[in-house]
């Protein structure tokens, strides 16, 4: 059986459970996503932006579906510890692929802010939620995208109203729990009105030693004239499989500003396709990557400047270690017309062995004249004068390797505008390079 087929199989036969469990608005691209999904089938290698990524072997095996939303115990705050001092923030969580309403923040969000169940804001709202679902993460541009829209039955609904500025971070935990293998299409939708101002932290856990594939489709519009911080933080498992698309519109004069980082998984393909809608729009777009032992992760990303008077820069870093692979292919798309564009993409990679491989492919592809566009990548190793430095002062070569792993990568998470975050970050990822990330107290997810 192909790995299209399960799925094809799988959709005809749970077609009106799918429905009878979600909403109208989501139902009614439905059936569009499976068609798309029948005439694509999952790209082969051979596709450009794939081309790092059997998405065929990844949905090969045969993962449990909960159709039915059966509903897995669990306590959330007894799973997820490892909150970050020092920042308040409102914390919300989603189980596998459906928002926790069991579990909501004390402290309520200004007027004007809506963070809930997908599901539910469709049912109620369907003229908001039907204006933006499903319209820039196109199904039939993309078969993972095509796959969860046909899956998909809740998820979660971010909406900052006109000129609203949320002070407070807004928490979403991603915690997966089953008792047996298996697959959760989560849906994001995040609408950010005129003028509104939000800083938004995900953290994607796991709470049971199950192999998990996950999908994951983040739809963000940004309004002219607003501001959204987006964290995406992974500390699973290597029997973790995530496969996220993450699509993001901006209008005139908003401000984007991107992070993902992924201390450890098992194997991960991050996407992302930010579009410039509106002049006067900048965004920053930062990744940092930790990987060792077999670890995979590909981050693919496209930066499509349609419009004049836009900025872009785009910084990912890698340390990859052991037997791992990494991959990063990043293309910024300078349109005609789109003139006084500034982008500048960069990745920096740190390969410890040589049985490491990392792939980089930085492109730009230009129509218009007058711009101010870099690009650029670089592989290596430590720098021996450094080690030779470090441990002509007493530091031992172990503790030096340490030391110059966690500056290379210290860049990335300086560029995070939430000191609480960036320093829970710095001191997270000194642990990870440590092998200490599983010794935080009374956390059931860092084994």
């Amino acid at each position: 059986m192909s790995s299209e087929k399960q799925y094809i199989e799988l959709y005809t036969q749970a077609r009106d459970m799918l429905n009878a469990h979600s909403s109208a608005v989501m139902n009614a691209v439905r059936d569009t996503a499976f068609e798309d999904f029948k005439r694509q089938g999952f790209p082969s290698r051979k596709v450009e932006r794939y081309k790092y990524t059997s998405m065929e072997k990844l949905f090969a095996p045969d993962y449990g579906v909960n159709v039915n939303r059966v509903e897995f115990p669990v306590n959330p705050y007894s799973v997820f510890s490892c909150d970050v001092p020092n920042l308040s923030t409102s914390l919300y969580f989603v189980v596998n692929d459906s928002f926790y309403k069991k579990a909501l923040p004390k402290v309520g969000l200004p007027e004007g802010v809506e963070v809930m169940s997908l599901k539910d804001a469709a049912d109620e709202r369907p003229e908001l939620v039907g204006k933006y679902y499903g319209k820039i993460a196109k199904t039939s541009e993309d078969a993972v995208t095509a796959l969860n829209t046909m899956l998909a039955e809740d998820g979660l609904f971010i909406h900052v109203g006109r000129n609203v500025k949320v002070d407070r971070a807004i928490q979403v935990v991603n915690i997966l729990r089953s008792d047996v293998d298996l697959m959760v299409n989560r849906r994001v939708l995040i609408v950010m009105d005129e003028g509104a101002e939000a800083k938004l932290l995900f953290c994607d856990d796991s709470a049971d030693d199950r192999n998990f594939l996950g999908t994951q489709v983040i739809e963000a519009y940004v309004g002219e004239n607003a501001s959204l911080d987006l964290y995406c933080l992974e500390e699973t498992h290597d029997k973790n499989t995530r496969v996220s698309n993450v699509y993001i519109e901006q209008q005139a004069n908003s401000r984007v500003n991107h992070n993902v980082i992924t201390l450890r998984n098992g194997i991960t393909r991050n996407r992302l396709d930010l579009v410039f809608k509106g002049e006067g729009a900048e965004c920053w777009c930062n990744g940092c990557v930790i990987a060792d032992k077999s670890q995979h992760v590909d981050n693919n990303t496209l930066i499509d400047h349609q419009v004049g008077h836009c900025d872009s820069h785009e910084l990912y870093k890698y340390v990859v270690d052991d037997d791992a692979i990494g991959a990063f292919a990043g293309r910024v798309l300078v349109r005609h017309d789109s003139q006084k564009t500034t982008s500048e993409e960069r990745n920096q990679n740190l390969v410890m062995t040589k049985r490491v491989r990392m792939y980089t492919q930085p492109m730009l592809e230009i129509y218009a004249d007058d711009v101010k566009c870099s690009h650029g990548s670089t592989v290596g190793q430590l720098n021996d004068a450094a080690m030779f430095y470090m441990q002509q002062r007493g530091i031992d070569e172990h503790e030096a390797k340490l030391l110059l792993e966690f500056a290379f990568i210290g860049e990335v998470i300086d560029q995070i505008k939430l000191e609480p975050l960036r320093d829970r970050l710095h001191q997270l990822v000194e642990m990870r390079f440590r092998g200490e990330l599983g010794k935080c107290s009374n956390c059931k997810i860092c084994k």
